[in-house]
């Protein structure tokens, strides 16, 4: 069997620059959509899910994919109001069943979702890029947040980087870096350093197993409402795949996804193959992965990432960067080719470009950059069945 992957688009709701007719003519059909307005933890009305299928349907388009349904911090720290989050995560996938949607993106990150320390890194041509800076996220730990051991985290080269760019760090330049730090994923509220601190303490207790058994507990109190309801669930790997700021991580690399598809081992537990995230740890050897969890990869992130000797990174053109976005893809379709259903993916991020240079626009989520990106990916997909064939 044959199919073609499901080209899909980030869209962020009615207040979102790039509108649905905008989705439309770059030639994707399928949106990824959330209900940004609910507070997380709190039950996702049918009526409202409806309303929103409702406007991506009239626009010609469909709703593919969930993402994502926040997980509530005291689901991650498994604290004494653990239990009534849970069910409100559960009774929220009933009304997305009842609705027809059954693909639900999440993330286990604590506190903080992806993290960057400019959302607008020039490149030579002129476009600008979301970018990592280690040394500027040590200055963050060290001299903003002012975590204890902060030091002991970063490499001799980082701290030695840091150190000779003190003086740059301006009071602006350091309102801006924690306020980019901070954010959090746009629409879903920003963190204080006072809660990050005390999440930090939270977290040490944790831990890494501490976090992979919160994790389990999830699953497991969602699998029955998933297997009874067809939906799969598909966890966003850890972006940057790095433990930082003190906090741990549990979805950086192919063996932290394998163990927690082991960890719950049922068809509705997957993974959203995120390749800039991944791609973001030299040591991820991306098709690799990809060939060894295949099987219950249910949605897919496409995006590039460069990296530098530090370890710095920008996100890069689609097809250019240091992802090998040619055999990911050919796996990708390969998998694609032994489902009935085809995997939906969305060109993630993108540079703004051209017009977006001069428009507000949430970071990452510009039309042209992506637009350009989606038609690079619809490309190299097509070249590569025409190869098969």
């Amino acid at each position: 069997m044959k199919n073609n992957l499901l080209q899909t688009w980030r869209w962020y709701g009615p207040n979102d620059p790039v509108s649905l007719s905008d989705i439309k003519q770059s030639g994707a059909t399928g949106v990824v959509s959330a209900l940004h307005d609910i507070p997380h933890g709190d039950i996702w009305p049918l009526d409202d899910i409806l309303e929103r299928k409702k406007i991506i349907e009239s626009a010609g388009l469909s709703w593919s994919v969930v993402e994502s349904v926040p997980v509530h911090e005291a689901i991650k720290t498994n604290s004494r109001d653990t239990a009534s989050y849970l069910e409100n995560y559960r009774q929220t996938l009933r009304n997305l069943a009842k609705a027809g949607l059954r693909t639900v993106c999440y993330n286990f990150m604590p506190v903080l979702d992806w993290t960057r320390t400019d959302l607008s890194f020039s490149l030579p041509n002129g476009a600008k890029a979301l970018y990592l800076d280690w040394a500027d996220l040590a200055f963050f730990d060290m001299y903003i947040l002012k975590r204890d051991g902060a030091r002991l985290d970063y490499t001799k080269s980082v701290i030695s980087i840091l150190e000779n760019r003190l003086d740059t760090y301006s009071e602006e330049k350091r309102k801006d870096l924690q306020d980019i730090i901070c954010m959090g994923v746009p629409t879903e509220g920003s963190v204080s350093l006072s809660q990050l601190r005390n999440s930090l303490e939270i977290y040490k207790a944790i831990g890494k197993d501490g976090l992979r058994r919160n994790l389990v507990l999830f699953l497991e109190s969602i699998a029955e409402v998933c297997e009874s309801n067809g939906i799969k669930m598909t966890i966003h790997p850890d972006d940057p795949p790095f433990p930082i700021l003190g906090l741990p991580r549990i979805a950086s690399n192919h063996e932290d996804l394998s163990w927690i598809l082991n960890a719950v081992d049922k068809p509705f537990n997957g993974v959203c193959f995120c390749t800039g995230s991944l791609g973001a740890g030299g040591f991820n050897d991306l098709p690799l992965i990809l060939k060894g969890i295949g099987e219950r990869v249910y949605f897919a992130h496409l995006r590039n990432v460069k990296k530098d000797q530090f370890g710095n990174f920008h996100e890069s053109d689609h097809l250019d960067g240091d992802v090998d976005m040619f055999e990911v893809m050919k796996e990708l379709v390969n998998i694609n080719n032994t489902r009935e259903v085809p995997i939906p993916f969305r060109p993630d991020h993108g540079h703004q470009i051209l017009d977006d240079l001069h428009k507000e626009t949430n970071p990452g989520y510009s039309a042209i950059g992506r637009l350009k990106g989606l038609a690079e990916l619809r490309g190299l997909e097509m070249g590569i069945s025409l190869m098969m064939d």
